[in-house]
Protein backbone atom coordinates (compact mmCIF):
# COMPACT_ATOMS: atom_id res chain seq x y z
CA UNK A 1 0.00 0.00 0.00
CA UNK A 2 1.41 3.55 -1.02
CA UNK A 3 2.12 6.17 1.72
CA UNK A 4 -1.00 8.50 0.19
CA UNK A 5 -3.30 4.86 0.48
CA UNK A 6 -2.23 3.96 4.04
CA UNK A 7 -4.58 5.72 6.71
CA UNK A 8 -2.94 7.61 9.34
CA UNK A 9 -4.53 6.76 11.89
CA UNK A 10 -6.09 3.34 13.17
CA UNK A 11 -6.69 1.54 16.53
CA UNK A 12 -5.57 -1.56 17.73
CA UNK A 13 -6.23 -4.56 20.29
CA UNK A 14 -2.71 -5.28 20.87
CA UNK A 15 -2.35 -9.07 22.39
CA UNK A 16 1.26 -8.39 24.20
CA UNK A 17 3.43 -11.61 25.08
CA UNK A 18 6.70 -10.10 23.80
CA UNK A 19 8.19 -7.26 24.83
CA UNK A 20 11.29 -5.38 23.14
CA UNK A 21 12.95 -2.37 25.44
CA UNK A 22 15.43 -0.16 23.97
CA UNK A 23 17.40 2.20 25.77
CA UNK A 24 19.38 5.31 25.56
CA UNK A 25 22.92 4.34 24.92
CA UNK A 26 25.19 4.49 27.92
CA UNK A 27 22.25 6.26 30.42
CA UNK A 28 22.26 4.83 33.25
CA UNK A 29 18.59 5.89 34.40
CA UNK A 30 17.50 4.18 31.56
CA UNK A 31 19.25 0.90 32.24
CA UNK A 32 17.39 1.30 36.25
CA UNK A 33 13.93 1.97 34.63
CA UNK A 34 13.85 -0.61 32.15
CA UNK A 35 15.24 -3.21 34.46
CA UNK A 36 11.88 -2.07 36.81
CA UNK A 37 9.77 -2.70 33.63
CA UNK A 38 10.85 -5.97 33.03
CA UNK A 39 10.04 -7.20 36.24
CA UNK A 40 6.36 -5.43 35.84
CA UNK A 41 6.13 -6.82 32.66
CA UNK A 42 6.91 -10.56 33.50
CA UNK A 43 4.35 -9.91 36.63
CA UNK A 44 1.75 -9.87 33.20
CA UNK A 45 3.03 -12.80 31.76
CA UNK A 46 4.91 -10.85 28.98
CA UNK A 47 8.59 -11.77 27.93
CA UNK A 48 10.97 -8.90 27.00
CA UNK A 49 14.47 -8.81 25.54
CA UNK A 50 16.17 -5.57 26.45
CA UNK A 51 17.88 -3.06 23.03
CA UNK A 52 17.72 -6.16 20.64
CA UNK A 53 15.05 -5.85 17.76
CA UNK A 54 13.21 -9.18 16.53
CA UNK A 55 10.21 -9.71 14.08
CA UNK A 56 8.47 -11.59 17.05
CA UNK A 57 8.03 -8.62 19.35
CA UNK A 58 4.28 -7.19 19.78
CA UNK A 59 5.82 -3.72 20.98
CA UNK A 60 9.15 -2.44 21.33
CA UNK A 61 9.28 0.50 23.82
CA UNK A 62 11.70 3.49 24.35
CA UNK A 63 13.52 4.56 26.87
CA UNK A 64 15.05 7.45 25.89
CA UNK A 65 14.39 10.86 23.98
CA UNK A 66 13.77 11.02 19.87
CA UNK A 67 17.13 9.99 19.00
CA UNK A 68 16.89 6.64 20.79
CA UNK A 69 13.62 5.98 18.89
CA UNK A 70 15.10 7.27 15.48
CA UNK A 71 18.10 4.92 16.09
CA UNK A 72 15.82 1.52 16.07
CA UNK A 73 12.70 3.13 13.74
CA UNK A 74 13.98 0.74 10.58
CA UNK A 75 14.13 -2.01 11.96
CA UNK A 76 10.51 -1.36 14.00
CA UNK A 77 9.36 -0.48 10.46
CA UNK A 78 10.57 -3.51 8.61
CA UNK A 79 8.82 -5.91 11.02
CA UNK A 80 5.68 -3.81 11.58
CA UNK A 81 5.98 -3.56 15.47
CA UNK A 82 4.27 -1.25 17.22
CA UNK A 83 6.26 1.56 19.10
CA UNK A 84 5.57 3.61 22.47
CA UNK A 85 8.22 6.38 23.54
CA UNK A 86 8.45 7.18 26.95
CA UNK A 87 11.07 9.79 27.52
CA UNK A 88 13.15 10.14 30.96
CA UNK A 89 14.15 13.76 30.20
CA UNK A 90 12.19 16.37 28.65
CA UNK A 91 9.42 15.65 26.22
CA UNK A 92 10.15 14.86 22.74
CA UNK A 93 8.29 14.94 18.98
CA UNK A 94 7.89 11.31 19.17
CA UNK A 95 8.53 9.99 23.03
CA UNK A 96 5.45 11.59 24.13
CA UNK A 97 5.07 9.77 27.70
CA UNK A 98 6.98 10.69 30.59
CA UNK A 99 7.83 8.70 33.08
CA UNK A 100 5.25 9.27 35.35
CA UNK A 101 3.14 8.24 32.82
CA UNK A 102 4.70 5.08 31.83
CA UNK A 103 2.86 2.17 33.78
CA UNK A 104 -0.12 3.55 33.66
CA UNK A 105 -0.28 4.19 29.87
CA UNK A 106 1.54 0.42 29.35
CA UNK A 107 -1.47 -1.26 31.42
CA UNK A 108 -4.25 0.63 29.15
CA UNK A 109 -2.00 -0.81 26.03
CA UNK A 110 -1.86 -4.24 27.18
CA UNK A 111 -5.60 -4.42 28.48
CA UNK A 112 -7.45 -1.79 26.17
CA UNK A 113 -8.25 -0.37 22.61
CA UNK A 114 -4.70 2.09 21.23
CA UNK A 115 -4.17 4.40 18.99
CA UNK A 116 -1.46 4.00 16.13
CA UNK A 117 -0.54 6.17 13.55
CA UNK A 118 1.12 5.13 10.58
CA UNK A 119 4.52 7.71 10.18
CA UNK A 120 5.78 7.55 6.69
CA UNK A 121 9.65 6.92 6.47
CA UNK A 122 12.05 7.44 3.56
CA UNK A 123 14.65 5.25 1.75
CA UNK A 124 17.73 6.54 0.60
CA UNK A 125 19.82 4.76 -1.97
CA UNK A 126 23.17 6.10 -3.14
CA UNK A 127 24.17 5.09 -7.20
CA UNK A 128 27.91 5.44 -8.40
CA UNK A 129 30.04 3.76 -10.97
CA UNK A 130 30.10 0.56 -8.74
CA UNK A 131 26.52 -0.24 -8.70
CA UNK A 132 23.77 0.88 -5.85
CA UNK A 133 24.53 0.78 -2.00
CA UNK A 134 22.48 -0.97 0.62
CA UNK A 135 19.40 1.25 0.83
CA UNK A 136 19.49 3.77 4.26
CA UNK A 137 16.04 4.42 6.13
CA UNK A 138 14.96 7.65 7.94
CA UNK A 139 12.17 8.62 9.94
CA UNK A 140 12.76 12.47 10.10
CA UNK A 141 15.05 13.13 7.15
CA UNK A 142 18.23 12.77 4.61
CA UNK A 143 20.47 15.32 4.54
CA UNK A 144 23.33 16.13 2.05
CA UNK A 145 25.78 18.43 4.03
CA UNK A 146 29.13 19.99 2.39
CA UNK A 147 32.10 18.74 3.90
CA UNK A 148 34.11 22.00 3.29
CA UNK A 149 33.79 25.15 5.11
CA UNK A 150 34.25 27.13 1.49
CA UNK A 151 32.31 26.71 -1.10
CA UNK A 152 28.81 26.51 -1.91
CA UNK A 153 27.24 22.77 -3.12
CA UNK A 154 25.20 23.06 -6.50
CA UNK A 155 22.73 19.95 -6.62
CA UNK A 156 21.04 19.28 -9.85
CA UNK A 157 17.59 17.73 -8.53
CA UNK A 158 15.15 16.26 -10.15
CA UNK A 159 11.57 14.77 -9.39
CA UNK A 160 10.08 11.51 -11.54
CA UNK A 161 12.77 12.04 -13.80
CA UNK A 162 11.87 16.06 -14.49
CA UNK A 163 14.31 18.63 -13.57
CA UNK A 164 13.50 20.93 -10.56
CA UNK A 165 16.41 23.13 -10.48
CA UNK A 166 19.76 23.21 -9.80
CA UNK A 167 20.30 24.01 -6.21
CA UNK A 168 23.14 26.85 -4.82
CA UNK A 169 23.28 26.25 -1.19
CA UNK A 170 25.62 24.56 1.94
CA UNK A 171 23.25 21.52 1.78
CA UNK A 172 19.68 20.10 1.29
CA UNK A 173 17.22 17.94 3.33
CA UNK A 174 14.56 15.95 2.38
CA UNK A 175 12.31 15.46 4.78
CA UNK A 176 9.17 13.45 6.11
CA UNK A 177 6.03 15.34 7.83
CA UNK A 178 7.22 13.83 10.82
CA UNK A 179 10.90 15.31 10.33
CA UNK A 180 9.35 18.48 10.00
CA UNK A 181 10.07 19.88 13.56
CA UNK A 182 13.45 18.36 13.16
CA UNK A 183 16.42 20.45 10.68
CA UNK A 184 13.76 21.39 8.20
CA UNK A 185 12.37 24.05 10.72
CA UNK A 186 15.92 24.93 11.72
CA UNK A 187 16.74 25.74 8.02
CA UNK A 188 13.00 27.80 7.39
CA UNK A 189 10.97 24.71 5.98
CA UNK A 190 7.13 24.72 6.87
CA UNK A 191 5.66 22.08 9.91
CA UNK A 192 3.73 19.70 8.14
CA UNK A 193 0.95 17.46 10.05
CA UNK A 194 1.93 14.00 9.87
CA UNK A 195 -0.40 12.94 8.74
CA UNK A 196 -0.19 15.19 5.01
CA UNK A 197 1.81 11.95 2.87
CA UNK A 198 4.41 13.72 1.13
CA UNK A 199 8.22 14.65 0.75
CA UNK A 200 9.74 17.77 1.81
CA UNK A 201 12.67 19.55 -0.06
CA UNK A 202 14.30 22.34 1.80
CA UNK A 203 17.93 23.77 0.92
CA UNK A 204 19.84 24.72 3.03
CA UNK A 205 21.52 28.60 3.52
CA UNK A 206 20.95 28.91 -0.30
CA UNK A 207 22.72 31.39 -2.22
CA UNK A 208 19.38 32.23 -4.31
CA UNK A 209 16.52 33.87 -2.51
CA UNK A 210 14.32 32.22 -5.37
CA UNK A 211 15.56 28.76 -3.83
CA UNK A 212 12.45 28.07 -2.15
CA UNK A 213 11.26 24.73 0.39
CA UNK A 214 9.13 22.29 -1.47
CA UNK A 215 6.22 19.88 -0.86
CA UNK A 216 6.09 17.10 -3.11
CA UNK A 217 3.63 13.86 -3.23
CA UNK A 218 4.65 10.76 -1.58
CA UNK A 219 4.95 8.99 -5.11
CA UNK A 220 7.58 11.28 -5.64
CA UNK A 221 11.08 9.60 -7.01
CA UNK A 222 13.73 12.33 -6.23
CA UNK A 223 17.32 12.00 -7.71
CA UNK A 224 20.48 14.61 -7.12
CA UNK A 225 23.67 14.66 -7.88
CA UNK A 226 26.36 17.76 -8.35
CA UNK A 227 26.31 20.23 -11.46
CA UNK A 228 28.78 22.17 -12.90
CA UNK A 229 32.94 21.28 -13.40
CA UNK A 230 34.35 22.04 -10.07
CA UNK A 231 35.29 19.63 -7.65
CA UNK A 232 32.63 19.11 -5.05
CA UNK A 233 32.33 16.91 -2.25
CA UNK A 234 29.04 16.19 0.84
CA UNK A 235 27.83 14.17 3.43
CA UNK A 236 25.05 11.81 3.23
CA UNK A 237 23.36 12.00 6.56
CA UNK A 238 20.47 9.73 7.55
CA UNK A 239 18.84 10.85 11.18
CA UNK A 240 21.74 11.88 12.15
CA UNK A 241 23.95 9.26 11.28
CA UNK A 242 26.25 9.22 8.33
CA UNK A 243 25.52 7.62 5.53
CA UNK A 244 27.74 7.74 2.32
CA UNK A 245 29.96 10.26 0.43
CA UNK A 246 28.72 12.06 -2.18
CA UNK A 247 30.77 12.71 -5.02
CA UNK A 248 30.59 13.39 -8.68
CA UNK A 249 30.45 9.77 -9.86
CA UNK A 250 27.25 9.30 -7.66
CA UNK A 251 23.85 9.99 -7.59
CA UNK A 252 21.35 10.20 -4.48
CA UNK A 253 18.02 8.59 -4.93
CA UNK A 254 15.43 9.37 -2.03
CA UNK A 255 11.71 7.85 -2.08
CA UNK A 256 8.74 7.01 0.23
CA UNK A 257 9.68 3.51 2.54
CA UNK A 258 7.66 0.95 1.98
CA UNK A 259 7.02 0.28 5.13
CA UNK A 260 5.66 3.40 7.62
CA UNK A 261 6.49 3.51 11.40
CA UNK A 262 3.46 1.90 14.14
CA UNK A 263 3.95 5.09 16.52
CA UNK A 264 1.43 4.67 19.65
CA UNK A 265 0.22 8.13 20.59
CA UNK A 266 -0.23 9.04 24.21
CA UNK A 267 -3.54 8.89 25.59
CA UNK A 268 -2.76 12.32 27.56
CA UNK A 269 -2.05 14.98 24.73
CA UNK A 270 -2.21 15.57 20.69
CA UNK A 271 0.41 16.40 17.93
CA UNK A 272 -0.62 20.16 18.62
CA UNK A 273 -0.21 19.83 22.44
CA UNK A 274 3.10 18.99 21.26
CA UNK A 275 4.35 21.55 19.06
CA UNK A 276 2.82 24.43 21.66
CA UNK A 277 4.91 22.77 24.19
CA UNK A 278 8.16 22.38 22.20
CA UNK A 279 7.94 25.55 19.69
CA UNK A 280 6.70 27.83 23.12
CA UNK A 281 3.67 28.71 21.77
CA UNK A 282 1.46 31.05 23.67
CA UNK A 283 -2.04 30.04 24.34
CA UNK A 284 -5.44 33.07 24.42
CA UNK A 285 -8.01 32.35 25.88
CA UNK A 286 -11.51 31.26 23.88
CA UNK A 287 -15.08 30.58 23.71
CA UNK A 288 -14.49 26.91 22.88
Amino acid sequence: MSPAACPFRTTLDLFIRQAGIITKKNDEPAARFAAELTTWLAARDIETQVNTVTPGLDILIILGGDGTLLHVAAEAARYSIPVIGINLGHLGFLTELTKDEAFSALEDIITGTVTVEQRMMLKAQLRGTEGVFSPRYGLNEVVINKATLDKVLQLETRANGHTITTYKADGLIFSTPTGSTAYNLSAGGPLVYPGLASILVTPICPFMLGSRPMLLPPDTRLATCFAGTGTQNAKVIVDGQPAWDLSADTILEIEAAEHPLHLITSPHRDYFAILRNKLHWGIATSSF
